[in-house]
């Protein structure tokens, strides 16, 4: 059976959510997603203010230098953030390395959030991060081949198999790319990481319908 974890944080911007789906993805097992029918209406374009997008920017650039200076070389520690919301994934020695890394993280500038997720364990190794990147590019190409999915609006990390989802979505959309990346050979847990919205409030976000083209006239 498939085991379900839920994490929620509060932001200024709305309800984070981390929810961790893990999916056990044996065989003959069929992925455990919750939601309702899928359609309706999609973006194409990051759906973060500009604004947002250049501090994420230096969020991450920022967290790399304070990953430095608390654990130095001993770790194997990646800082990703989406709408001010960091993600922390890899490898740490110990768990006051662990903690440190996450209070250094959160005192940067413009961070609401930190979703801790390192594991204390040796670094991962060079085949391992190998692979993780050949299941990020696979999972990217379902999300683009999905007729459902906007692959724009979602952000794919992964650490030794497991998949980490960000993104401004809703319900359905969150629900819709876990399903997709489960299926992806090579998954051994999938971790949704997001900040829920409404279908209403993502049909605000989009751009209005073009008018249609006047009729030609006869001559």
């Amino acid at each position: 059976m498939k085991k379900t974890n839920t994490l929620q944080n509060l932001g200024r911007l709305g309800r984070w959510t981390a929810l961790a789906l893990a999916l056990n993805l044996t065989a003959g097992c069929a992925p455990l997603v919750l939601g309702s029918a899928i359609g309706g209406a999609f973006m194409a374009s990051d759906r973060r203010t500009s604004g947002t997008q250049l501090e994420d920017q230096g969020i991450e650039i920022k967290a790399s230098s304070r990953i430095r200076e608390a654990v130095g070389e001993s770790g194997h520690v990646n800082a990703t953030s989406y709408n001010r919301l960091v993600l922390l994934t890899g490898e740490v020695a110990s768990e006051a390395d662990r903690t440190a890394v996450e209070q250094a993280v959160a005192r940067v500038e413009n961070v609401q959030s930190v979703v801790n997720e390192l594991a204390v364990m040796g670094a991962s190794s060079l085949g391992s991060r190998s692979s993780d990147v050949l299941i990020k590019g696979k999972i990217k190409a379902s999300f683009v081949d999905a007729r459902d999915m906007f692959s724009n609006a979602f952000k794919i990390v992964v650490e030794r198999g497991d998949v980490y989802l960000m993104g401004l979505v809703t319900e359905r959309e969150a629900n819709r790319a876990a399903e997709l990346a489960s299926g992806v050979s090579g998954v051994t847990k999938v971790v949704k990481v997001f900040q829920l919205m409404t279908e209403d409030e993502l049909a605000r976000k989009l751009p209005p319908p073009r008018p249609a083209a006047p009729a030609a006239s006869n001559p």
